[in-house]
């Protein structure tokens, strides 16, 4: 009989968020990695985002996650949003940029830690804030930048 393969003794899975937009338009990018998706933390990103952006209108696609729908959502003057329609992930560039994001900083890895896997998502997101090239051209849908034209 064959050996069986270690396991640790205390597996735990923890869970953080990143919370990112990006612009089809120029392909830049802002995150945040917040604990969690609840409302409180969503009203957070939004609130960044508007500061960053004063001066100008933001739209952002958001998927059907219980927190894009909350009735305490706090929405900035200067932020419109776009639900997508239920189950249709298609329709959501940002999925393309995390499943790239995955691919290259989380595929086949195991965490020792929370921070750990915090520290690598910083870094991946880091990768793409500095390569905007990139990452217009994982979100620069062609319906969306014609409806910006």
């Amino acid at each position: 009989m064959g050996q069986r393969p270690v396991v640790p003794s205390q597996m735990i899975r923890e869970y953080t968020y990143a919370y990112t937009a990006a612009s089809p338009q120029d392909g830049t990018t802002v995150s945040l990695i917040l604990p969690d998706m609840r409302t409180e933390c969503l009203n957070l990103f939004l609130s960044e985002l508007s500061k960053l952006y004063a001066e100008e209108h933001i739209i952002l696609v958001l998927d059907g996650a219980g927190s894009h729908r909350s009735k305490d959502l706090q929405i900035p003057n200067n932020i419109s949003l776009i639900p997508l329609p239920a189950y249709s992930p298609e329709l959501n560039p940002v999925e393309n940029f995390w499943k790239m994001l995955k691919k290259q900083g989380f595929y086949n890895r195991s965490f020792a830690s929370l921070d750990e896997v915090e520290n690598q998502l910083e870094v991946q997101l880091k990768h793409f804030y500095d390569n905007p090239n990139l990452v217009q051209t994982i979100v620069g849908y062609q319906w969306i930048l014609n409806a910006l034209n």
